[in-house]
């Protein structure tokens, strides 16, 4: 029943009606936040990526110091091992490379420390990039130590070789196009003068034991022909013709001694032989007896303090033999040291420039457009990986 002053409309909403109305409460809360969290994604991204991007294009487009490079390429040859000929060119190939040792050992001098000082000595390296007009970030300060020096330098010269071709290609920038050609024509300077002491270098160490054999067969035939005229002129100058000679007198007294003894004979088969005459004989072959002895003697028995011919005659003999077989070693310590020499001749490198630098009309560097979007994806890079490690780390301490 209805109770007096109870008649109002009842204050309960529909459920329906209730629940549509907190559906939409909680979608405009949730879209609240999602503006919140968008516009703090873009506050962080235009505070760690969009604005130092933005300095960074800034800075490459307007104070950054134009930079100009100059080009070159060069390649190491080989000689051919033809020799002398083919004009006179020492038989060199236009498409024989050189080993890729060289073409590696010339790249690394040239990126070397080494290369670095030498360029900075005789052409002050270190005071064309400490130069006030340069901006502050490429400037070199003019008390920096060698190591930065270096750094700069490794970043303004790039070289690179090709194996398949067996080219070098070298780039040096420098803060005005004069200055960049003087650089690249320097070490270019350099690079030859390394072929240079390579070159020599392998051909020394080719020949280096061919001359030294070449040398001792010199000195051995030298000192086997002192030894064959200390001995000729310490005997007679021909003891070959002095011996024959003695053997022609033995034969001359042994046919004499066989004339008397037969002689003798005849004497002594006579029933009454004439006296005088068998002592004539008899003395006349004792005579010769004696002489052939000496002769003999002579042959076989040294006199005092020297020795006997026939010993001075085997010592000349083998004197001669000692210079014979010394003439034959520097014949061929001589033709070892010829193909010794034709082989080092194959170790000769030559530099060859195929492009040589041209003062440049535009600055090659910085890159505007290249540099700003490498700054743009490396400060992404940096931003990412911090959110990352970031959401990480939140999500271990809320678990």
């Amino acid at each position: 029943m209805p109770a007096p002053g109870h008649n109002l409309p009842s204050t309960e909403t529909n459920p329906a009606d209730r629940r549509a109305a907190e559906i939409v409460g909680i979608q405009r809360d949730i879209v609240k936040r999602r503006r919140r969290k968008m516009l703090l994604l873009f506050s962080r991204l235009a505070a760690f990526v969009i604005l130092p991007t933005f300095l960074a294009g800034y800075y490459f487009a307007v104070m950054a110091t134009p930079m100009y490079s100059s080009n070159s390429a060069f390649l190491i040859l080989s000689a051919d091992g033809s020799g002398g000929g083919k004009g006179g060119l020492g038989g060199l190939l236009p498409g024989q490379f050189a080993t890729g040792q060289d073409a590696i050992a010339t790249q690394e001098y040239l990126e070397s420390k080494d290369a670095m000082l030498r360029l900075d000595r005789e052409q002050d390296y270190r005071a064309h990039f400490s130069q006030p007009w340069i901006d502050p970030i490429q400037r070199l300060d003019p008390d920096a130590s060698t190591e930065d020096l270096y750094s700069l330098f490794r970043n303004h010269v790039k070289i690179g070789y090709d194996p398949t071709e067996g080219v070098m290609r070298m780039e040096v920038i420098a803060a005005d196009p004069e200055t960049s050609v003087r650089f690249n024509q320097q070490l270019i300077a350099y690079a030859e003068e390394r072929v240079d002491e390579l070159s020599r270098d392998k051909r020394n160490d080719a020949v280096k034991t061919a001359a030294e054999s070449l040398e001792q067969a010199k000195a051995d035939r030298r000192a086997a022909q002192e030894r064959l005229v200390a001995l000729q002129e310490g005997s007679i100058l021909d003891p070959e013709g002095e011996i024959a000679s003695i053997r022609s007198l033995i034969n001359t007294v042994e046919l004499q001694l066989q004339e008397k003894e037969l002689a003798l004979s005849v004497q002594n088969n006579n029933p009454r032989p004439n006296t005088a005459k068998v002592e004539a004989l008899e003395s006349e072959i004792n005579v010769l007896r004696a002489e052939l002895e000496r002769q003999k003697r002579r042959l076989t028995d040294a006199a005092s303090g020297e020795r006997s011919l026939a010993s001075k005659t085997a010592a000349i003999q083998m004197a001669q033999a000692d210079l014979a077989t010394a003439d034959l070693v520097l014949q061929s310590a001589l033709e070892t040291m010829r193909m010794s020499e034709i082989e080092a001749n194959k170790q000769v490198r030559y530099l060859t420039v195929s492009a040589r630098p041209v003062v440049p009309q535009e600055a090659a560097y910085p890159k505007v457009f290249e540099n700003t979007v490498l700054a743009f994806l490396i400060f992404s890079g940096i931003y990412l990986m911090i959110s990352l490690t970031a959401s990480i780390l939140r999500e271990q301490v809320s678990s």
